[in-house]
C-alpha cells in the first residue's frame, strides 16, 4: 500500500510507530525549581550526537519532564530493561503535579552525582545531562504540539556486573524498545550479531 499522509491510511491505527521501530526508550527524570520529582518514559528519544555526548527526548506538549528540565537545567535519562517494564510502564500514568512516579512505581530513588535530578537506582544506567536547548517541532502546515528537548550527558553510571572484559554488554541488560500499538521489544544476547564496517567507513 501507498498513502499520502495528509489523506490518511484508512487502517484501524495509524501505522507510523510500528514502522519507525524499535525505538529505544528515554526514562527521564527531572526535578522542578521547587523539588518536585518527576519520572516518565518517552519513547521518541535517542542519542545523536557523541562528541560532544548529545542525547534528546520529544514531548507531546510541554509536561513536567519538559518543564523541570528548562526550569532547572538538568534531567537524567534512565535505561529502561525487560525486568523495569512494569515499573517503567506504571511511571506513565498521568499523575498529579507533585505525586512521585517513581513511589507510585516502587522504584527507588538515587542520587546522582553531578545534577539535582535523582536517578532509579534500580537501572543499570543513568546519564547525567545539562539541558541544552528546547525546539519546537512545527509541522509545514500549522502549529506543532510535539519539543525536542536537548541535552548533553556529563556523567553515566554503569551497573559494573554489565562490563566484561572491558565492554559494556548491552544485550545483557536487556533493554527494551517501542514498537507501535502496545508493542515492545527487547534486546538478549541471543538476538546481537556483530558486522565490521568496510575499511574507511
Amino acid at each position: 500500500m501507498f498513502y499520502e499522509v495528509s489523506a490518511g491510511h484508512g487502517l484501524p491505527h495509524d501505522p507510523y510507530k510500528a514502522l519507525v521501530a524499535p525505538r529505544p526508550i528515554g526514562w527521564i527524570s527531572t526535578i522542578s525549581a521547587r523539588g518536585e520529582v518527576n519520572l516518565s518514559p518517552y519513547s521518541y528519544f535517542n542519542a545523536v550526537s557523541d562528541r560532544p555526548h548529545i542525547v534528546c527526548f520529544s514531548s507531546d506538549g510541554r509536561k513536567d519532564a519538559l518543564t523541570f528540565a528548562e526550569e532547572t537545567g538538568e534531567f537524567v535519562c534512565n535505561l529502561a530493561t525487560f525486568d523495569l517494564r512494569e515499573s517503567m510502564n506504571a511511571t506513565s500514568a498521568p499523575l498529579p503535579r507533585g505525586t512521585s512516579e517513581m513511589i507510585h512505581a516502587g522504584l527507588t530513588a538515587a542520587p546522582s552525582r553531578l545534577v539535582k535530578p535523582p536517578r532509579v537506582a534500580e537501572s543499570p544506567v543513568a546519564l547525567e545531562c545539562r539541558y541544552l536547548k528546547t525546539v519546537s517541532l512545527d509541522p509545514v502546515e500549522g502549529e506543532g504540539r510535539y519539543f525536542l528537548v536537548l541535552g548533553q550527558v556529563i556523567g553515566i553510571h554503569i551497573d559494573d556486573r554489565f562490563i566484561v572484559d572491558g565492554l559494556v554488554d548491552t544485550a545483557a541488560m536487556r533493554p527494551i524498545a517501542r514498537a507501535g500499538y502496545h508493542d515492545y521489544f527487547v534486546a538478549t544476547p541471543e538476538t546481537r550479531f556483530s558486522i565490521r564496517r568496510p575499511p574507511g567507513g
